[in-house]
């Protein structure tokens, strides 16, 4: 049985914000500062934190919106002109710093396969493979709904088992190819099926039995990979760790969440995570280690700048286009908020 009606937005969530915040804040530190003395090699694991909670925030998120609204046309217009252009921009400044981008290199950024073999990253762009992994995503799920309807959002957890089975068969404990990835963000999106109700009050319990503060060091742990099968359940652990903290909101924790600090990391994170890769390898990030590391404020600086500018000039510009080009009519929704 189905609804029809006009569907309001999702309800703003505060420790989404904090979340968001904390992951683009553990990428920047993971790529851009020490972590540690040398020899425990902890950058890797701590930008790899950062990146699977940002999937499981991309997948919950994501699938909300479809639950909610099954627009297919409406979701891909707002995804898309969401997370292209500020894409194809950082794209293009890579092409220019790289200088030596082949037509086959253009053609899988612009694309969004350059993630998948045979590879067609370059060094200033090397980062996007997780906009590959993104776009991926939102036309697999676009597609899924578009062919089954939103019920068809229930093969998600079986999808997400059998990646994760494919990775443990073919030994992948850490991989930039979609179908070795994508677990990370086909958790969150079960969690939302759980937040949301579909997968039954049994499921919503398990979630909100564990404690986040204690799984979030079991997160970093997961996110090395020197700590046996771990790494193979980190899409799950970041799961339960988002989930838990939604269901064990605690009012310190959302005043943090609600402060001015973590609202505004929490906006620009997009925009830090597309630049600072790209000014990491030009000048600002050259030199020995002592160079490179004295150069790190001024490489910070100019990432925040060009963030700040992009997310409340050029991507708001986007957004607002996104928003009139699907607010014209909203009544032929389906809102399916839970299976009957």
């Amino acid at each position: 049985m189905q609804s029809t009606n006009i569907v309001a937005p999702l309800k703003h969530l505060p420790l989404l914000d904090g979340w968001r915040a904390l992951s683009i804040t553990l990428v920047l530190v993971g790529h851009l500062l020490p972590v540690g003395p040398s020899g425990w090699a902890l950058n890797a694991p701590t930008a790899a934190t950062g990146m699977v909670i940002f999937f499981t925030l991309s997948g919950f998120l994501i699938t909300r919106f479809l639950i909610e609204d099954g627009n297919i046309q409406r979701f891909l217009v707002r995804r898309l002109l969401r997370i292209v252009p500020l894409g194809w921009l950082g794209m293009l400044l890579a092409f220019a710093v790289a200088r030596d981008a082949s037509l086959a290199t253009v053609a899988g950024n612009l694309l969004f396969y350059a993630n998948l073999p045979p590879f067609f990253l370059v060094g200033p762009g090397s980062h996007f493979w997780s906009l590959c992994l993104e776009v991926q995503f939102y036309l697999s799920i676009a597609l899924l709904v578009a062919i089954g309807g939103t019920r068809a959002l229930f093969t998600i957890p079986l999808a997400c088992v059998a990646i994760t089975c494919a990775r443990i068969y073919w030994y992948e404990p850490m991989s930039i190819v979609t179908w070795f990835r994508a677990d990370e963000i086909l958790a969150g999106a079960t969690l939302a099926l759980v937040y949301e109700g579909w997968l039954g009050d049994r499921a919503r319990k398990l979630v909100a039995g564990f404690n986040p503060f204690l799984l979030l060091p079991l997160l970093f742990a997961s996110a090395d990979l020197r700590t046996g099968i771990l790494p193979f359940l980190r899409p799950y652990i970041s799961a339960l760790m988002i989930g838990a903290s939604l269901y064990d909101a605690r009012p310190w924790l959302l005043e943090i969440c609600r402060s001015r600090a973590v609202i505004y990391t929490a906006q620009t994170s997009y925009a830090l995570y597309v630049f600072h890769g790209i000014f990491a390898n030009t000048w600002l990030g050259a030199g020995d280690v002592l160079v490179k590391y004295l150069k790190r404020p001024l490489l910070i600086a100019v990432t925040l700048f060009c963030a700040h500018v992009s997310t409340f000039r050029y991507e708001k510009y986007w957004n607002r286009l996104a928003r009139r080009l699907t607010t014209k009519d909203r009544t032929d929704t389906i809102a399916i908020n839970r299976p009957i």
